[in-house]
């Protein structure tokens, strides 16, 4: 896992002079028995798991807020976003730190798989249910490679409206 902070950190620092490195790159991650992917341009860094401060009455898949070095980000379990059964926390479950819109927000996850290239060109669109389940509704599109499918996910529709209202309302919070 430390190999790939150091990718991500090295990779979201580079100057933009020198193009944008991360461009066709994704962080890929297991959530049960699914492969998933998120655009590297989204992610700012994977953290280990920490404590979590529950807030009550949100979301029963934002799982409350951590402390980022003095940040306060909420964090979503994104089994539990999508609907799937929830998996117990080990010393492999990170939280992938993301930023959309402005916003700030750490997705629990099972573990950390690979970074990978996929050229635009490779990626197929969804058909209208790959799973028939929830998580449907989140993916941008699908890869195959040699070790099997990743399942593309659009991050802007992975925070739906309910979590960025969330996220804009602790911001306001912040600011008074």
């Amino acid at each position: 896992m430390e190999e790939l902070l150091e990718e991500v950190v090295v990779e979201n620092s580079e100057d933009e002079e020198l193009g944008d490195v991360r461009q066709g790159k994704y962080m890929t991650f297991r959530v049960g028995k699914n492969v998933y992917g998120i655009a590297l341009k989204f992610v700012n860094e994977i953290i280990q798991m920490q404590t979590i401060a529950p807030i009550p009455e949100v979301e029963h898949y934002i799982k409350g807020l951590v402390n980022l070095r003095g940040k306060i980000i909420p964090v979503i379990d994104v089994a539990d976003r999508f609907g799937m059964e929830p998996f117990e926390y080990t010393d492999r479950t990170c939280i992938i730190v993301i930023e959309v819109k402005g916003i700030e927000v750490g997705l629990i996850i099972e573990n950390i798989a690979e970074v990978v290239s996929i050229e635009e060109d490779e990626i197929l669109p969804p058909p209208n249910k790959v799973h028939g389940g929830l998580q449907d509704k989140f993916i941008h599109g699908i890869s195959q490679m040699e070790d099997g499918l990743k399942l593309l996910l659009d991050p802007v529709k992975l925070l739906s409206d309910d979590a960025l209202n969330f996220v804009d309302k602790t911001e306001d919070e912040d600011e008074e």
